[in-house]
């Protein structure tokens, strides 16, 4: 089968190399799925770039996210069949419950080989049925940015109709926590560079933009659009350059998940503005199969189609990186496989 390769972890997108590698074989309670569309992350172009801070495997197949359909199960499986629809879990031995502590050593596209090649083994409990109305290309967006945005939005901050978050950006995370927000009477704020990318925003449901080239005091205008109370939630995507902000922008008891540090790690936190604030704050890192399958049931019953920027051939892998690094993306990168 082909597949693309990354020699070490920081040797940079031209050192991405397409490799002739055996197709491999499920074994117990395993699957193979023939990959149809991959997409990118955020944590793909740091392996890539070396600044990712988790372990990564030599010669590494990269990419977390996949789609495809399943073409053979081995012995033990019971939750997919030939020919069902599928994606790959972010986490392949995260199937509910707390996180073990040897997580991340299921991580794909990371310690273990990812998704960009023309077939992958997956774990079955590592593999969920994407929605009936999207397509692969769609259901290649979910795993980590989709179900991260729901990890974020549901379970850690719990938040209700009628309740307010706001999202930094217009990247995979951000947009999937507006269209999950406004599928669920959620009020969402977006910010960004771009006055384009605010009005997609507003027309994919957001209830307010607030461009922070413009308004670097963007803290301040949400707090302002909320009548004074502050938000519900922030999802912190920025890291250095946001978070004091992110605390500036809450209600007394709001709640901020960190999901990303796009800025460089925030490299002194006063735990003062956590005091202040009566604040909680959560790191998320994914979610696990069940939260993935509780966020599509979400989708598939509000119809939402996940926002893709753009697709990009297999060949067209450095290209679709280097599209990323340039940040001017709105959504989900897409690698068609097949």
């Amino acid at each position: 089968m082909r597949a693309y390769q990354l020699p070490k972890g920081g040797a940079g997108i031209d050192a991405l190399a397409i490799v002739d590698r055996p197709t491999p074989k499920p074994l117990y309670r395993q699957v193979l799925v023939k990959v149809v569309a991959c997409s990118l992350n955020y944590r793909d172009l740091g392996i890539v770039r070396g600044t990712y801070r988790m372990p990564v495997r030599e010669n590494v197949i990269p990419l977390s996210d996949g789609a495809g359909e399943v073409v053979e199960v081995g012995p033990g499986v019971t939750r997919v069949k030939a020919g069902d629809k599928v994606a790959g879990c972010f986490f392949q031995r995260w199937a509910g419950g707390e996180p073990s502590p040897t997580l991340q050593a299921s991580a794909l596209g990371g310690a273990l080989d990812g998704m960009l090649a023309e077939f992958a083994v997956l774990e079955e409990d590592g593999v969920v049925k994407i929605p009936d109305h999207l397509s692969l290309e769609e259901g290649a967006t979910l795993p980590c940015a989709g179900v991260t945005a729901w990890d974020a939005i549901m379970n850690h901050a719990k938040l209700i109709a009628g309740q307010s978050v706001l999202l930094q950006g217009t990247g995979g995370v951000s947009i999937f926590g507006l269209q999950l927000a406004h599928a669920m009477g959620i009020v969402a704020i977006v910010t960004s560079s771009s006055d384009e990318k605010l009005a997609r925003a507003k027309a994919l449901g957001a209830a307010f933009g607030i461009n922070y080239k413009t308004t670097p005091e963007w803290d301040k205008a949400a707090v302002e659009f909320t009548g004074g109370r502050g938000v519900d939630h922030v999802l912190e995507v920025g890291g250095k350059d946001t978070l004091t902000r992110s605390f500036g922008a809450i209600r007394l008891g709001g709640k901020i998940s960190i999901i990303g540090s796009v800025s460089g790690g925030a490299t002194e936190l006063n735990p003062g503005l956590i005091f202040l604030k009566r604040a909680n704050v959560q790191g998320i890192s994914v979610g696990s199969m069940q939260m993935f399958e509780a966020m599509n049931a979400a989708i598939a019953a509000n119809e939402i189609k996940p926002a893709i920027d753009r697709v990009f051939g297999f060949d067209e892998v450095k290209a679709a990186f280097h599209h990323m690094a340039a940040g001017a993306h709105f959504g989900k990168i897409v690698v068609r496989i097949a």
